[in-house]
């Protein structure tokens, strides 16, 4: 679930925090997202409650609470009288635990309605790979984003 929303200002992208959601949790994600992407890795310094604070217009003791989150799963780690880092594995446990919640939210429901619809798993990967195909053209100015599903599919009659 992502509370954050970027916003591009000129040259610059600026993270906008959501209203909604509290700030503390909005900073862990933020820090997550960065640890998953790789812009934070393993072993670098992450920013201080301070200057996150300072960043976000926040109170202090918000953004330690965000980040004191990510010391409780262990992506973060306290070094006395240095600072906060990125822990050794965080990355791999942020990608396996986001795979994993990406399998419950969104495969098995489209392997449930894949079934309730007929779609047997070959006609299914099919059409994965041409929307991925159509995706890719589009993405480059290369086609419209059609998949070209309105044609009836065929059943799976094996079981």
């Amino acid at each position: 679930m992502n509370h954050l929303t970027k916003v591009v200002t000129g040259f610059q992208e600026v993270t906008v925090l959501n209203e909604g959601v509290p700030l503390f949790a909005q900073i862990a994600e933020q820090l997550s997202d960065e640890i998953a992407e790789g812009s934070l890795a393993e072993g670098d310094r992450v920013p201080s409650s301070n200057e996150l604070a300072a960043f976000h217009r926040i109170n202090p003791a918000t953004a330690a609470k965000g980040i004191n989150m990510l010391i409780s799963q262990g992506l973060v780690e306290k070094r006395r009288g240095v600072g906060m880092f990125v822990s050794g594995g965080a990355r791999e446990q942020l990608l396996a635990e986001r795979r994993t919640r990406f399998a419950q939210q969104y495969i098995e429901p489209m392997l449930t309605e894949a079934k309730r619809l007929g779609i047997d798993h070959g006609t299914l990967l099919s059409l994965i790979e041409k929307t991925t195909k159509t995706a890719e053209d589009y993405g480059n100015g290369t086609g419209d984003f059609n998949t070209g599903t309105d044609a009836p599919l065929p059943r799976d009659h094996g079981g």
